[in-house]
């Protein structure tokens, strides 16, 4: 079956209908037609379609509806797929945000705490070192009292232990002066001045 153009319409004469085998003979010499029913003389000579005036209403026809589809498709699914997807990012990116801040502020709780603990247990350990310098001054005091008393006391039994010895060898220089005086007077005058040399030894003794 072949079809006839809008152009070889026009050009055919009117009232030559082609009907049963005419329809089918053979064309006449230097009519060759193609299939589509294009004369030769007209075949690769015609106007490109989308370039051809003719086909104007029909292109902006199908232009309308290809751009209302368009913005149907737009509107009704590629708009509301593109906004899911960004409100799904903003969502997200807000709930990221939000635990970044929260993790900051507990970072920063946690710093202010470790700082706190550190600033008392420093003090801590400066009112631990001055109570130990105090408390070891204190014992070194006491200590050193201790020992002074203990000096002091050992000292004056040293004092008196050394006044009974000084004493008593007085007492017995006393006794040997008086036995030799007495030998000697005895020796030189041939009496014995037993009492007058007691007596001179205790003169002595009281001067010294």
């Amino acid at each position: 079956m072949f079809f006839v153009t809008p152009a070889y319409a026009e050009e055919a004469p009117a009232g030559t209908a082609e009907t049963g085998a005419d329809a089918h003979a053979a064309p006449a010499a230097g009519d060759v037609h193609t299939e589509t029913g294009v004369p030769a003389e007209h075949h690769g000579g015609g106007v490109f379609p989308p370039f051809d005036a003719k086909t104007y209403p029909s292109q902006l026809l199908w232009l309308a509806i290809t751009f209302v589809a368009f913005f149907v498709l737009m509107q009704k699914v590629i708009a509301p797929r593109i906004g899911n997807i960004l409100e799904q990012r903003h969502s997200r990116i807000s709930q990221d945000l939000g635990e970044a801040s929260r993790l900051k502020a507990e970072a920063d709780a946690d710093v202010a705490a470790y700082e706190a603990e550190l600033a008392a247990a420093r003090a801590k350990s400066n009112s631990i070192g001055t109570a130990a310098r105090d408390a070891a001054k204190l014992k070194a005091e006491a200590d050193r009292k201790a020992v002074e008393a203990s000096l002091a006391e050992k000292l004056k039994a040293a004092e008196g232990r050394i006044a009974d010895i000084k004493a008593k060898a007085f007492a017995d220089v006393g006794a040997i002066a008086e036995e030799t005086a007495t030998a000697v007077v005895e020796q030189l005058i041939g009496t014995s001045a037993k009492a007058d040399v007691a007596a001179a030894v205790a003169d002595i003794k009281k001067g010294a």
